[in-house]
């Protein structure tokens, strides 16, 4: 056992070592707003938009193949997306209630949905390693080929930006900043923004069109009391109430941050260890970001669930549905 253990640690070391050596890629361009790709109508269509879009390929896909057969006896993408479904609706039951459940479950289990496929699809091959190189001096050096009469630019590993360009005939060199086609949709901060927004909205709503609009806006603006001429209690009630408002506005905030910064600090980790020890220590990081992009997405969806089941509890703490056998 201790002979085994040693072997697998001399490879480990030694697959570092060429790794290192041999196949290290250079430290890639890492920026915060999403790189423009091209212009439709006058709007940018960015990198991120476009991952967006073809994450909601992906759902569409996997919606139509998992139920345009339907038997009885579920087998294959219909067994897979059945179970998912299942084990969704009884999780938000299980919070809201049977009716608030299948109320909420719609956007709910949208945002869990396509926050888990962009955060997926953003390791995949291809996100963030082809796209167009943008001339830049303290860029990366590209080696210039041809092929089929199609001119491209290849990032060689270990080649990065400084003296490495020196000695090369600069018809075949160009030096620049990778900008790449595809880029996880949520390291964009204007996704998750646009998510909290659609969160906060159907929150909203929910609360006002099952407590009506003056039942839900008292949650905020508690004045019954004061009116009544209880003044300490009603003061309280009133900055309580003052304070409930102004989280629904930082809870867009906090939602757009959360799921943003986790994201993009996972994208620029796996940069970093890509350039500083490939093969080895990146393998790890991979599986510990699908668990992030999982997590996160969960997170965001139960959020969405649990702010909406207060929402139409009445104030006081009442719950408006009431379970019948």
């Amino acid at each position: 056992m201790p002979s085994r253990k040693l072997t697998i640690v001399l490879g480990v070391v030694i697959l570092a070592a060429v790794g290192f050596i041999f196949f290290r890629a250079p430290l890639g361009h890492v920026q915060l707003p999403a790189e423009k790709i091209f212009t439709l109508s006058g709007f940018p269509i960015t990198n991120t938009i476009i991952a967006a879009w073809a994450s909601i390929i992906v759902l569409l896909a996997i919606s139509y193949f998992g139920t345009r057969r339907m038997q009885a006896i579920p087998t294959n993408l219909q067994n897979f997306v059945e179970l998912v479904v299942e084990m969704f609706v009884g999780m938000v039951e299980s919070i809201a209630g049977k009716k608030n459940g299948r109320r909420f479950f719609p956007v709910v289990m949208t945002i869990f949905l396509f926050v888990v496929v962009s955060n997926w699809m953003g390791l995949l091959p291809g996100y963030g390693t082809i796209g167009f190189v943008e001339p830049d001096e303290h860029g990366n050096v590209f080696n210039k080929v041809e092929v089929g009469g199609l001119e491209l630019a290849l990032l060689m590993p270990g080649e990065g930006g400084g003296k490495e360009a020196e000695g090369k005939d600069s018809k075949h060199v160009e030096k620049g900043l990778l900008m790449p086609f595809l880029r996880s949709a949520n390291t964009d901060v204007n996704t998750p923004l646009a998510l909290a927004l659609v969160s906060a909205f159907f929150v909203e709503y929910w609360g006002i069109s099952t407590l009506g609009f003056l039942r839900y806006a008292s949650k905020f603006f508690s004045v019954g009391k004061l009116l009544r001429g209880d003044l300490f209690i009603g003061f309280i009630d009133f900055i309580v109430g003052i304070l409930e408002l102004v989280s629904e506005f930082v809870r867009i905030v906090s939602f757009t941050f959360r799921l943003f910064g986790n994201i993009l600090a996972g994208e620029i980790l796996l940069t970093v260890l890509v350039f500083l020890v490939p093969w080895v220590a990146v393998i790890p990081f991979y599986g510990l970001e699908l668990f992030v992009g999982l997590v996160q997405a969960l997170i965001f969806a139960i959020l969405t669930l649990i702010f909406g089941t207060v929402a139409v509890t009445a104030p006081g703490g009442e719950g408006h549905e009431k379970e019948h056998p």
